[in-house]
């Protein structure tokens, strides 16, 4: 009878201990990458929400709550974190750099997100609330060298971030500081570095680099024409962090004490020029190279200072650039293919 007793209080304990995560943004890149890394622990039940159809999303998962709704809207936040344990808001209105150079107000409109879901967030007692800002929110004028020494989180101020988009994330910090400090909301804040992986958007306007540049040598491949476009000269340079990095990165950083913005991304610094060096290594192609002089190509260099996050958390993201970008070149290979077969089908 107590072995039978004692079954069921553990049975209560773990169903007691088990969290409702809820990840904003759950439909798109970096969100569906979450989505299946919490789904698989025992401890949580997820809630994916984002305002594309269920179509559209870059991954679903039957076991997962998925909820269409407009996170500018104020109820739509509120019915989206009703009973929420942990929230993650990945949810913005942005793409590469063609599109935050082009859609300034349109990214701006993103902090009606933050808004309306902190103010959810302080009204159901959320325990956790994680917010995807990043690197455009650094000084303009730290940025203006191809040889970046590193950004550094005290870089951000005096404030002079990226028109639009960075004006956004900045406030949005900020919003989180003050309902931590005056509200009491635990509230954690990553800079994130040019994400890239599988999974992700490689064609339509919204595409980062890395996904750029693996699609374009791909279609120069099969075209057999070896030539590539280039937007500006090449040698600008950034750094970029793997999605597996970022995921783990998510996770180390709720779990912290942290309680200012920290960067999350990689200290792994290239040109673009080399960056297309190492897609080519993968294709075992070289192509000729056409550059945009015109084309949107942001700051002259940016990378990421590590020196915070390995001091407070003992960890920085670690693929390198060569293998993150060789898994992603082959799925959007793999991806490609597969929709002309459904095109021809």
């Amino acid at each position: 009878m107590r072995s039978e007793t004692n079954q069921q209080t553990r049975g209560k304990d773990i169903e007691m201990a088990r969290q409702r995560a809820v990840v904003c943004g759950g439909g798109g890149f970096i969100g569906g990458h979450l989505v299946a890394a919490l789904r698989r622990r025992e401890d949580c039940d997820v809630r994916a929400v984002d305002i594309k159809p269920l179509q559209d999303w870059y991954q679903r998962f039957a076991d997962v709550e998925s909820r269409v709704l407009d996170l500018r809207d104020k109820e739509s936040c509120r019915e989206a974190l009703r009973g929420a344990d942990v929230v993650y808001n990945l949810a913005a209105d942005m793409g590469g750099m063609g599109f935050i150079e082009n859609n300034k107000a349109l990214c701006m409109l993103s902090v009606l997100i933050n808004t309306h879901l902190l103010q959810a967030a302080r009204e159901f007692d959320v325990r956790q609330y994680f917010y995807a800002s990043s690197a455009c929110v650094y000084a303009h004028d730290k940025q203006l060298d191809t040889e970046n020494p590193g950004l550094k989180e005290a870089d951000a101020y005096p404030a002079m971030p990226e028109d639009g988009y960075g004006w956004e994330k900045l406030f949005s910090e900020r919003m989180c500081r003050h309902f931590t400090e005056d509200f009491g909301v635990q509230t954690r804040v990553a800079r994130f570095h040019n994400v890239y992986g599988p999974w992700g958007t490689y064609d339509g306007g919204r595409e980062k680099a890395p996904a750029a540049i693996c699609r374009k040598v791909i279609e120069a491949v099969e075209s057999g024409r070896h030539e590539i476009e280039i937007w500006g000269d090449g040698e600008q340079t950034r750094s970029f962090m793997y999605i597996d990095d970022c995921i783990e990165g998510m996770d180390r950083i709720l779990a912290s004490d942290l309680k200012e913005p920290i960067n999350l991304g990689s200290d792994e610094m290239v040109s673009i020029n080399q960056l297309v060096d190492i897609a080519e290594e993968i294709a075992g192609v070289r192509m000729t190279r056409r550059y945009k002089l015109d084309a949107p190509k942001g700051v002259r260099g940016r990378n990421s200072d590590n020196t915070r996050i390995k001091a407070v958390l003992n960890w920085a993201p670690g693929v390198s650039l060569r293998s993150g970008l060789e898994q992603t070149y082959r799925w959007i290979y793999d991806d490609m293919r597969r929709s002309r077969v459904k095109r021809v089908a």
